[in-house]
């Protein structure tokens, strides 16, 4: 198994960029069939503490028993159902989690579409699984904000989880896992205004620029340049939805100039900054717009929404 190297940080460099976000929105029984996923923002996680469910899933709406206490992360929006089966009681967690966006975050990218794991094969997260039910079942004062609070520190060690037991096979996990790419990764990730060439991130590496650069698009599935684009531009798109002037996103993402970084911008987005800035607002206006005030749900098709 896979262990941290004493002075590098996989994680901290992307979650100080993309701030992570838990809000619980199920505890108790589940009592009928419930539904998530739909709205296209963030992600779900499930912690199944009792009883028989049935999961349904993917394009073609696959059918899974849940019949253990488990748990179940879909890392991106995914349309799912949930259904308790047998005659005993289904007792259920789930929480809504934000992560940012798919397309800026590499990380939200790099994860499969779904973990599932029994409860006994994560022994190192017994101790906030075992908060987490308890603040469930006490309900004292605050347990929601508490029940957040320790759904992402779960996340976060779930993702420790999925780099350490290699559950991909390239991209940003794998990466991750790599003793000589971790260095460099950690290092943009946590500096991504430094004027990054590829003879000093292979020097991070300690490897040849030749073989270095041969070495990282085979693990990560692209040239060093060309994620290392991705990632400032990733952050340049949260910087600015967030309302961060041009020319200090910019300097964030490590450009000389706002005309360097709009030039940059536009190659890799085919618009420029501002004008991703109006077709985002664009975009917005209109889903308000579709969005109904009330809607009415058919019963038993609505997720519980219990604290």
């Amino acid at each position: 198994m896979l262990t941290d190297h004493p002075k590098i940080d996989r994680l901290s460099g992307l979650l100080q960029r993309f701030v992570l976000r838990a809000q619980t929105t199920h505890t108790g029984p589940l009592l009928a069939l419930a539904s998530y996923g739909h709205q296209g923002q963030g992600g779900d996680l499930h912690l199944l503490r009792q009883g028989t469910l049935v999961l349904r899933h993917g394009e073609h709406g696959t059918l899974q028993p849940l019949k253990e206490p488990c748990l179940l992360y879909f890392p991106r929006a995914q349309p799912h159902w949930l259904e308790p089966q047998g005659p005993g009681p289904v007792e259920l967690i789930s929480v809504a989690v934000d992560l940012g966006s798919c397309d800026d975050n590499p990380l939200l990218r790099a994860l499969p579409a779904v973990l599932l794991h029994p409860l006994a094969q994560l022994p190192q997260l017994a101790p906030a699984l075992d908060l987490m039910c308890a603040e469930s079942a006490a309900a004292r004062c605050g347990h929601g904000a508490v029940l957040d609070r320790v759904a992402e520190a779960l996340v976060i060690q779930l993702l420790r989880f999925a780099i350490e037991q290699r559950l991909v096979d390239s991209g940003l996990l794998c990466g991750l896992s790599d003793p000589r790419l971790v260095r460099v990764l950690a290092a943009v990730h946590a500096a991504p205004d430094q004027p990054w060439t590829l003879p000093r991130m292979a020097s991070l590496a300690h490897m040849s620029r030749a073989r270095f650069a041969e070495h990282f698009a085979r693990v990560m599935g692209e040239p060093p340049g060309d994620y290392l684009t991705g990632w400032r531009m990733g952050l340049a798109r949260t910087q600015l939805a967030q309302g961060m002037p041009l020319k200090r996103v910019a300097s964030e993402v490590g450009y000389a100039s706002a005309s360097a970084f709009t030039r940059a911008f536009s190659r890799r987005t085919g618009c420029s900054p501002t004008q991703w800035m109006h077709q985002r607002a664009a975009r917005a206006a209109q889903a308000s717009a579709a969005s109904p005030v009330l809607t009415s749900v058919s019963p038993g098709l609505a997720p519980e929404h219990s604290t």
